[in-house]
Formats: structure tokens, sequence, C-alpha cells
């Protein structure tokens, strides 16, 4: 608690916060960063606490805050057996409020933060698997907490100032109200005054991602009779703004978590035809001809050698000269500038009038050399000029000879005439035209004895309405034994999108964002605790250069196979999933800033000691978290309360409380900080009041 005992204390003055349900930290390591200064006062937070039921959790918690972390089971005896489904184990106890009191030091903390569980009231789970006792168990640990907190410290002028309660927006709504009412009745009757509101801790936090989050702020009238304002909001960045500064995906200065998880091939190819900002459903625009993308294919990036094909310039000194040189395997080939010598550099050579000819061989074709000349002379003696020669219409006919044949000079004639009488073989009449002549010879190579009949299909037996498609609106054709389409009108022409069809019991995952690839200049979204390549958009349009890679020749894998892939999109760019590093940063646990810089110092430290022949030094030491399971790091990641959005927040709650302490009534607002049009004071009246 902050001494109060002289009217207006300076120097540094100490700030405590108590986290219950903690998890990995983030929110307490956002408050120690919170610096608050009015005028000569100085304050900054220090914990005095974390509980957690994870240990995993509460061992990062430690790492990255400092602090000491309690490992304790919030759940009474029945919800532990319905969580669980099954009896707390021999030596089991439900925490009290003096286990509270002991894992805060026996401090009054000046302020508790509580970040309840929020996945069985959260959108991730359908209504019937939220409504289960497992669930519902987890859900009430919010009610439980509050009241806790509420038992050890009972009194309110020796109790927090402030307390904050974090979860999902769905709390103030349909699935959590009724534990909402119950928190700020717990709240009314200690004295406090509350405030349900919710916030985006991208705007907050100046974040890179949409992240909205449920925050009932309660102040303790008693001992803060002052305002409490809303934090400044900010743009939402772009994904590429923060992982941008971190090494490519794969490289081991990062560490173990900046691993590509090993997709299936199937799932590489959807996540490449995913345009960049969309997500699953633009799949369905892609011509598909029996499992086959009809207008497209995909081909290995590099097959060849770097210079396959390579030609060298004639002034350019050549490769390296191996057994197998060969255009296909390197640069072996020259741009000659010298005249072509030879026949065999004439290929459909023409020689010109004027020039001598090549040596005249056994070869006479024009695709064995100069065997071709450009006669300049006009065509005449004795040959024929118009073999093959078809005379216009409208034009005289040339001389009459004795040889008739087309290839005996001018002998064809362009005949527009339609043909008729004999001169309709193979003719089709007319449906309304009448017929012509019956002769003996009926067949159709006999004169016009066929008709181009506009009925569909001929027959008294046949089906009138054979392939037709009916119209949403029209009523169906009678229903008969033989349900093929081509046995009558058996088909309908659906206006539905397919992926709208059955909407009922799948609006949920059709706004999930399944395959969704996100562009690189534009915000991410919410991580959750599970993010995955298929439940959401947790996909990067990457346009960075990716692995070097080998060059031998690839095969494209089976559906089914895992692995780690680069497919380079349409849009020049790697879509690929988000790596745990990357969702890390994207929730401010990792100071990209900072460990670029570290970067960018051991990098030229390495090429100093390059050029001074010394050893290298160590690499910067790379951000990982408890354990070795990539899931579970990532459902840690989610769950956490990014430290930038919780530093925003820390930073107000320590201006009030300074006021407080110095017994000052000046609105905040008429700093130059808060003189802005938008900004907005939050008044914390009491629940149900004034």
């Amino acid at each position: 608690m902050i001494d109060t005992t002289l009217p207006h204390p300076y120097g540094q003055q100490r700030l405590t916060v108590f986290s219950l349900c903690c998890g990995l930290g983030g929110q307490t390591r956002g408050f120690q960063k919170a610096r608050i200064r009015i005028g000569p006062i100085d304050a900054r937070w220090e914990c005095i606490g974390g509980i957690d039921s994870d240990p995993a959790g509460l061992r990062d918690f430690e790492r990255l805050t400092g602090a000491r972390g309690t490992l304790l089971d919030l759940f009474d005896r029945d919800q532990y057996q319905a969580f669980h489904g099954r009896p707390p184990p021999p030596g089991w106890r439900e925490a009290t409020a003096e286990d509270l009191r002991r894992a805060a030091g026996y401090e009054v903390p000046d302020c508790v933060t509580i970040s309840a569980p929020c996945k069985g009231i959260s959108g991730l789970l359908s209504e019937k698997v939220a409504a289960t006792l497992k669930y519902q168990a987890l859900n009430r640990l919010t009610v439980r907490c509050v009241m806790l907190m509420r038992e050890a410290w009972p009194d309110p002028a020796n109790a927090p100032r402030i307390v904050l309660f974090e979860n999902v927006p769905r709390i103030l709504s349909a699935r959590g109200r009724h534990l909402t009412d119950q928190i700020l009745a717990i709240f009314a009757e200690w004295g406090f005054a509350a405030r349900e509101t919710v916030h985006c801790c991208g705007r907050l936090g100046n974040l890179a991602q949409g992240r909205k989050r449920a925050l009932v702020v309660a102040r303790n009238t008693t001992l803060v009779p002052d305002f409490l304002y809303e934090p400044p909001q900010h743009p939402l960045r772009g994904v590429g703004e923060v992982i941008g500064k971190l090494p490519l995906p794969g490289d081991p200065i990062a560490g173990p978590m900046h691993r590509v998880p090993a997709l299936t091939w199937a799932t590489w190819v959807r996540l490449a035809f995913v345009p960049a900002g969309k997500d699953w459903r633009a799949l369905n625009d892609l011509a598909v001809v029996d499992g086959h993308l009809r207008d497209w294919a995909i081909a290995p990036a590099r097959t060849w050698h770097a210079d396959v094909m390579g030609v060298r310039d004639w002034a350019a000194p050549t490769g390296t000269v191996t057994g197998r040189a060969s255009p296909t395997t390197g640069g072996h080939s020259v741009a000659d500038p010298r005249p072509h010598l030879g026949h065999s550099y004439s290929q459909l050579g023409v020689n010109d009038w004027a020039q001598t000819t090549g040596a005249v061989t056994g070869q006479q074709s024009p695709g064995q050399g100069r065997i071709s000349v450009a006669d300049p002379r006009p065509t005449g003696g004795t040959h024929h000029n118009n073999v093959f020669r078809v005379v216009p219409y409208a034009a005289p006919a040339p001389t009459v000879t004795g040889g008739h044949g087309p290839s005996s000079g001018g002998g064809c004639v362009a005949d527009p005439c339609p043909p008729a009488g004999t001169h309709s073989k193979w003719a089709v009449t007319p449906m309304d035209g009448p017929t012509r002549t019956v002769i003996a010879g009926s067949t159709t190579g006999q004169g016009a004895s066929a008709v181009a009949d506009i009925r569909y299909p001929w027959g008294p037996n046949a089906h009138t309405s054979k392939m037709a498609v009916r119209d949403w609106h029209h009523p169906a054709g009678t229903v008969t034994g033989s349900d093929r389409v081509g046995s009558g009108a058996m088909s309908v022409a659906d206006p539905r999108p397919e992926f709208l069809r059955d909407t009922q019991q799948r609006d949920h995952y059709q706004t999930g964002g399944h395959y969704g690839v996100l562009n690189y200049d534009e915000p991410a979204r919410a991580v959750s605790a599970h993010p995955k390549n298929n439940n959401g958009f947790n996909s990067v349009a990457d346009p960075r250069t990716a692995f070097a890679g080998d060059t031998d020749p690839i095969t494209l894998p089976r559906a089914n196979d895992r692995m780690v892939a680069v497919i380079i999109a349409a849009d020049g760019t790697w879509h690929r999933p988000f790596t745990t590093l990357d969702l890390a940063a994207l929730q401010s646990i990792v100071d990209v800033e900072a460990y670029a810089a570290a970067l960018t110092i051991w990098r030229r430290a390495c090429a100093h000691a390059a050029r001074q022949g010394q050893p290298l030094p160590a690499p910067p030491e790379a951000f990982d978290l408890d354990g070795n399971s990539d899931s579970a790091k990532r459902e840690r990641i989610g769950n956490a309360i990014p430290p930038d959005s919780a530093e925003a927040i820390a930073v107000e709650i320590g201006r009030t409380l300074l006021l407080a302490s110095m017994e000052r009534r000046t609105p905040i607002a008429k700093t130059p900080v808060w003189v802005r049009p938008l900004a907005t004071a939050l008044t914390l009246p009491a629940h149900g009041g004034a």
C-alpha cells in the first residue's frame, strides 16, 4: 500500500498487484512495465504473488515476472469432481482465504487482477458442450475467485483498492450473464463501485491483433474516491510490422518456438490457394475436376541447376568444366558474335541470288542447310505458275488446256452458289421447310433426305423432360421408380451457396475463418488458446524469401504426408501458419524490438570477429516457455493478457491511486495528456446507482 502519512509524498512510490489465475504472467508483466508519474511523484508496480493450478504456467510466470508463484487449485470439491469426473485425490483440500493471504505475503495489494478460465463461456465450444457439467463447473470458478478474495480481505478499509476482473465478452451476455450478476452483487455488498466494459486489447496496447475482452473494474469507494479513466486508443498495426522483425521460421537462432508446424500436404496446398486476407471459403471459387484443380498446377520451384540452360557472354569466363557438361547442367553455352560459318549453322538457310551456294550434298531438303535461293526473276518459263490456283468467281478463267486437274493450272473456281438438286448430298432440310423430291435412293448420301428435327426427344414413349432442371420455385415432376437425371426432371437449380446450407448447425464453423490467410500488412485476429491452421485466421501470407533449400529435383508428396513445405502462392508470398514465437510476439509477450536490436548487435559482433580472426560470439538467448509441447505453449499464450495492453490499464489505475493518496481532486482530464476530443472518462458508480 502507498504510505499516505505525508500529505504530499515525493520520490519513488510502490504500488502492489496480486494475481489470481495468473497463467504465464502476461497481465502481471504489463503492470511491472507501467511507469506512472504525476508531478514529482514517480510510481512503479510490484507483484507480490500469483496463484495458478498449472505447474508449467506457474514456472513461466515466475520466469517472466520474477515474482513468487503459488500452485493452488481454486476449485471447491463439487467443482473439482464435476470438471475432472472423479473425486479429488487423497490430500487434496479446498483453497481458503488464508491461502490467498499467504500467497500475497500477508500484504494487502493495491490491485487484484483475476483472469479466470473462459473456455466454457467463449464461442469456441458449441452450446451442447458448454452446457455440460464439466464446463459449467469451470465457469463457476469466476465467482469463486471473487468470493475467496472477498473473504481474504473482508474489511473495505483494509482491502484492495482496485479489482480488475477480465474475461471474454460473452460473460456479459447469454452464456455468462448470471455469473456477472453474482460478481457485481459481491462487489456491491463489499462496498465497491463496479463498471462493465468491453475493450480491444490491440487498440489499448498498440498491437497487431484485434482481441475483444470484457473488463469489470471495481473501485473501493472507501479508499479511492477519484474517477478512473479509460486508457488511450491506438490504431491496429499490421502483422508484418511485428513478426517481420523476427528471423525466418526455422532459423535455429530463434529457438524451438519458431518452428513451422508439420502440416499435411493437402493443408499446405489449401493454404497456398486461399487469397491473403480471406479464409477457406475462397476455395469454393476454384474449379475442381475429378479432385484436381482445373486451372492451376503446382511445380517445383527449383528442379534444375541455378544456371541451367545458361549462356555465357563471349567475353566472360566459362564455368567449371565437368564430366556432365550439357546445356541442362549449367552455363555451358556461349553467345558467339562471329558470323555463322558452314552449313551446320544454316538450317533452313536461303542463299542470296548473287552469292555462292554451299557444298552440294546428298541431302537436299531445306532443313539440311542453305539449299534454297531467293529468286528475283519474274515467274515464267515452261512451268505452270498457277498450279493449285483458285480463280475468283468474278474473274475470267485462264486458258483452257488439255490438262484439267487442279495441279495443271487455274482449273478451279470459288463457287458461291448454294448446292441444289443433285448437289445436295448430305443436306439436312429445315424443320419448317419443304422436303426434296422423293427418289428411289433414300440414304443421306442421295440427297436432302434428312430433317433438322427441333423436337427433343423423339418417340411416343420418350420423356419430354429428359435431363431437365427445375426452377427453385417450381414444383417437382412426378417421382418415378428411376431416379437417374436422364429419366426426367430430377434436378433442381439450387440458388443457395454450398457453404450456407445447413447453417443452423454450422454458423460457428462458417464464421471461424478456417484455413484463413491474413495479409502481411493487416492486423492478426485474436490469439486463441488453441490456434491451428484449420480453425481460424491463423496463417499469414509471408512475402519474405523462404528457406534456401536444396536444388535436388522435387516430387510432389501424397495428400496426407506431413511436412514443412514452402508453396509460393499466386500473390508471390508464402502462406504459412504462425509459429509459436509469432503468436507470443503478437501477444507482446516477446519484445520484438529488443530482440531485433540484440540480433543486429550480435551480427555486427560476428562480422567484426570474422575480420579479426577471432571466435564468434554466442547468439542472444532465444525466447522459450516451459516444456517441450508446442500445443501447451500455444494454449498458455492464447490465454494470456497481452502485457502491452495490461501496461496501458496499469498506468491509468496508478494515476488514480496516486491522486487518491495525495488527497487531490483535480480532474486528470484537464492535463495536456487527456485534452483530446475522443477522451472519455470512465466513472465507476455503485452497481445499480449513481
